[in-house]
C-alpha cells in the first residue's frame, strides 16, 4: 500500500529479520507473563537489607543459601504488622510475583509476613482457641435456636462496608418487611476490640431484635484480627440473642465463628440463612388458597344435595291432615268399642252376681253387693271418660302440633308462595326472568304479579 506523501517503496526488496522489541516491550510482557502465572505466593526465607524510607514503604531481599529475591512492602499493608521484622530473621511472606519495569527487577509485592513457622498470629489463634474450648463456648448444647421467622434483624458491623450492603441487598430480594437495626463499629485495628464488643452490648439493650449478625467482608488475617479477641469471643457468648457470625469470605475462620450460635460463610449467606423467602410464601398462601377455595366448594355442594334431598323428603301437608284426621277417627271408633265391649261385660257379670244374688236371697249379701256393683259402675263410668279425656287432649294436642309445623301456618305469619305459571315453586331469583307472570299464594287468597326485575345475588 502506498501512503501519500513518502516515496515509493523498492517493490524488489522485503526485510525478512523478525521484528525486535523494545526494552519497555520486553519488560511490559514479562512483568503480565509473571503475574498471570503467580496470582499470589507463600515464600519464606531469611530477611536481608531491610530498608524503611520517609515514604513509609518497606523494601528488602528474601534469600536462602542460594538465592535471593527482591521484595517491596507497600506502607497501606506494613502498617497492619505489628512488630517490625529484624535482619536476619526467618519470615515467611504473602504477595504477588512481580517485575518492576523500570530496572527489570524479578520481585514480590508483599501483603502480609509474619515469623516463620506457625507465625504469632496463627499461634495465638490456637492458643485462645483452645482455651475457650476447655471452658465449654463453642459446645453446641448452649448454642441458642435461631427465630425460624425473625421480627427484628440487628447487624455488628461498618456502616461504609460491603457487609451492611450485601446484607441488605439480599433482604430486600428474600423478605423486605423485616426492619434492620445496624449498630456501626469499626471492625478493623486497634480500636476494634472494644467498639465491637460495645456495639454488641448496644444491640443488647436496645431490645429490639431477635437475631444479631456480626462480621464484616473479606480481608488478610491481620484485618480479621479483631475477631480472634477473647473479649469479643466473650461478648458474643454472653449475649442473650441468637448470634451469627459472618466475617470475611468463605475460607476464613475465626474465633468468632466457633463462639457465635451459627456461622454464615459470608455475610450475604447469613442474610440468607436468617430470613425466610417471600416467594415461598406466596406459593404457600397460594396453595392454601386453592384447597380453601375446593373445600368450601365442596361444602357447598354436599349443602346443596342435601337440601334437595330434604326438599324431596317434604311431603304435602294436607295430605298429612287427612291422615292424621283418618287415624284419629280409627282411634274413636276403637276407643267407642271397647268402652261398649267394656261395660257390655260388666253388664253381664253384674247380671251373674244378680242371679247369685237372687239365689242366694240374704238381705246382708244383697246390700252388700248392691253397694259393691254400684262402685264398680261409678268406677267404670270414670275410668272410661277420663280414658275418653286424656285420648281425646292427645289428639288435640297433636292436631296443634300438625298446624305449628304445616307451611299454612308459615304462610299465616306473612309469607309466600311463589309460583310460576306451569305451577313450578320459585326457589331461585334466576328461575325467573323480568316480564314473567307469578302467583304468591299467602295466608288467605293469592296474587298474581309480573316480574320487573331479578336480582340473584344472595342479601
Amino acid at each position: 500500500m502506498h501512503q501519500h506523501g513518502a516515496p515509493p517503496l523498492d517493490s524488489g526488496f522485503q526485510d525478512s529479520r523478525p521484528r525486535a522489541l523494545s526494552v519497555s516491550e520486553l519488560n511490559h510482557q514479562a512483568r503480565h507473563l509473571l503475574e498471570a502465572s503467580f496470582m499470589q505466593v507463600w515464600v519464606e526465607g531469611e530477611l536481608s537489607g531491610l530498608s524503611r524510607p520517609s515514604s513509609g514503604h518497606w523494601y528488602f531481599s528474601l534469600k536462602d543459601r542460594k538465592c535471593q529475591i527482591r521484595c517491596a512492602m507497600f506502607r497501606g499493608f506494613n502498617q497492619r504488622v505489628k512488630d517490625v521484622p529484624k535482619e536476619g530473621e526467618q519470615v515467611r511472606i504473602r504477595g504477588k510475583v512481580t517485575l518492576y519495569e523500570n530496572r527489570g527487577d524479578f520481585q514480590i509485592i508483599v501483603e502480609h509476613i509474619e515469623p516463620a513457622g506457625l507465625g504469632a498470629l496463627q499461634q495465638a489463634f490456637e492458643e485462645l482457641k483452645r482455651k475457650l474450648q476447655q471452658e465449654g463456648l463453642f459446645d453446641a448444647a448452649r448454642k441458642k435456636p435461631l427465630p425460624t421467622t425473625p421480627r427484628h434483624i440487628g447487624v455488628v458491623t461498618s456502616p461504609t462496608g460491603a457487609a451492611i450492603h450485601d446484607i441488605l441487598t439480599v433482604l430486600a430480594r428474600r423478605c423486605p418487611a423485616i426492619p434492620v437495626t445496624l449498630y456501626p463499629t469499626v471492625v478493623q485495628g486497634k480500636a476494634a476490640t472494644a467498639d465491637i464488643v460495645r456495639a454488641i452490648d448496644r444491640a443488647t439493650r436496645h431490645g429490639v431484635a431477635d437475631v444479631l449478625i456480626i462480621g464484616r467482608g473479606g480481608g488478610s488475617l491481620e484485618d480479621l484480627w479483631c475477631f480472634n479477641e477473647e473479649a469479643v469471643a466473650r461478648a458474643i457468648a454472653q449475649c442473650p440473642l441468637p448470634t451469627v457470625s459472618a466475617v470475611g469470605h468463605e475460607v476464613d475462620v475465626t474465633i468468632a465463628d466457633f463462639v457465635a450460635d451459627l456461622r454464615a460463610p459470608t455475610p450475604s449467606a447469613a442474610a440468607e440463612k436468617i430470613s425466610p423467602d417471600q416467594n415461598d410464601w406466596l406459593r404457600q398462601l397460594t396453595e392454601r388458597e386453592l384447597r380453601l377455595a375446593g373445600a368450601a366448594s365442596r361444602a357447598l355442594k354436599r349443602m346443596e344435595t342435601r337440601l334437595e334431598h330434604l326438599s324431596a323428603r317434604l311431603r304435602d301437608p294436607r295430605r298429612e291432615l287427612m291422615e292424621k284426621a283418618q287415624r284419629m277417627d280409627e282411634l274413636d271408633l276403637r276407643l267407642g268399642t271397647a268402652m261398649s265391649q267394656r261395660i257390655e261385660r260388666s253388664r253381664v257379670k253384674v247380671a251373674h252376681l244378680d242371679q247369685r244374688l237372687a239365689m242366694q236371697s240374704p238381705v246382708r249379701q244383697l246390700s252388700d253387693s248392691q253397694a259393691s256393683v254400684n262402685q264398680l259402675a261409678e268406677r267404670l263410668v270414670r275410668v272410661a271418660r277420663e280414658s275418653l279425656t286424656r285420648r281425646r287432649d292427645r289428639l288435640e294436642h297433636m292436631g296443634q302440633t300438625l298446624h305449628v309445623v304445616s307451611p299454612l301456618a308459615t304462610l299465616g305469619r306473612g309469607y309466600a308462595i311463589v309460583q310460576q305459571e306451569n305451577g313450578d315453586i320459585v326457589r331461585h331469583a334466576d328461575r325467573v326472568q323480568p316480564g314473567d307472570k307469578i302467583t304468591a299464594r299467602v295466608a288467605h287468597g293469592q296474587l298474581e304479579a309480573n316480574v320487573i326485575s331479578v336480582n340473584s345475588e344472595d342479601q
